[in-house]
């Protein structure tokens, strides 16, 4: 019943601002206030808000919803364990087929050596074909001396 009451309210408030609206030589923007303010309404009168009402003062419905995120939680956890296994679905999939355990990708395990590590050449190996780090200001140079710095 109040909630009924206050949807009649909000429904002739708005209205009332649509008229105002409307007033000022504004027809679209009143029209538009308009059919907004009669949606609270029509809720009411198609029983919309005592269903939603109902709703929300019963306490099942709410440990449904709690149950429903208790669920969300399981499968957004099992998701993240099964993409922190290692490799794709496909190769998971062909290593449980070989009978394989570890169904880890075998680059995963290798440690990766990047440009600035030692290798077997020696520590004081330089990647080919770039400059050290004291030559390459002389594009640098260029633009200062094109501007006349």
């Amino acid at each position: 019943m109040l909630a009924e009451t206050v949807c009649s309210a909000v429904s002739a408030a708005g209205l009332g601002i649509a008229a105002v609206t409307a007033y000022r030589k504004r027809f679209l923007a009143a029209t538009r206030i308009a059919a907004y303010a009669l949606v609270p309404v029509g809720l009411v009168m198609t029983g919309v808000v005592q269903w939603v009402s109902g709703i929300v003062f019963k306490p099942s419905v709410w440990l449904g919803f709690g149950l429903l995120g208790i669920a969300w939680l399981l499968f957004l956890t099992t998701r993240a364990v099964e993409r922190r296994g290692g490799g794709t679905r496909k190769e998971r999939k062909a290593a449980a087929a070989a009978g394989r355990s570890d169904a880890v990708a075998p680059a995963a395990s290798a440690p990766s050596l990047g440009a600035g590590r030692a290798t077997a050449a020696g520590p004081a190996a330089k990647p080919q074909g770039r400059p050290a780090a004291s030559e390459d200001f002389s594009d640098i140079e260029a633009i200062l001396k094109k501007h006349g710095i």
